[in-house]
């Protein structure tokens, strides 16, 4: 059995050099430790915010390691030292723009320097990689959407459409915690067959 596969990238110039302690891969691997109900492993890069070296972990990751998933953290906005975007098109296949979209659409309501994000998601071979903010508390709300007084979600994360986009790719079913996060599948989507006893 083929087990789920992500990579974690955080771009950071300080946090790669030790001057401070990365937030967004523990953020990242809390996350989907509480997320995810199915079996997967994870490959951490903790990189420089240089093009050549994000462009390098995403194509090991994927080509390499086979990370089915690939979140990176960090280096989404306008300064010039924010080329995450840039190095995940300049290795992408496809670009998949409703992720990108879905994201500031999230963010939006929390701040409104949403508008300054050019996260996207972008799809390599037969995996995906989605650019997430680099503060913990954004990527959880980037992830899980907008949730009212009673934790009812007004505003789907885009970690919702995820697990179908990966099993269109051919990656292993992937199924979540609905109080986290409720993957969504189209009804036509086939439902895998329980073991024979």
């Amino acid at each position: 059995m083929t087990v789920l596969k992500i990579g974690l990238v955080a771009t950071s110039d300080r946090a790669s050099q030790g001057i401070y302690r990365d937030q967004g891969i523990p953020a990242l691997e809390d996350w989907l430790a509480r997320a995810l109900a199915t079996p997967y492993q994870t490959v951490t890069r903790l990189i420089a915010d240089e093009q050549p070296q994000i462009e390098a972990a995403l194509i090991e990751l994927i080509d390499a390691q086979g990370c089915h998933l690939v979140l990176t953290t960090g280096g989404t906005g306008p300064a010039p030292r924010d080329v995450t975007p840039d190095a995940t098109l300049a290795v992408a296949d496809r670009v998949m723009p409703g992720f990108g979209e879905q994201m500031r659409q999230v963010s939006l309501h929390f701040v409104p320097t949403a508008l300054l994000s050019r996260q996207i998601g972008a799809i390599r071979g037969a995996s995906l990689i989605l650019n997430l903010p680099g503060q913990p508390k954004s990527i959880k709300e980037t992830l899980e959407g907008v949730k009212d007084a009673s934790g009812v979600t007004v505003v789907p994360g885009v970690f919702a459409a995820v697990p179908y986009c990966l099993e269109l790719l051919g990656a292993p079913r992937v199924d979540t915690h609905p109080q986290v996060v409720a993957a969504f599948r189209p009804k036509s989507a086939s439902v895998p067959k329980e073991p024979l006893a």
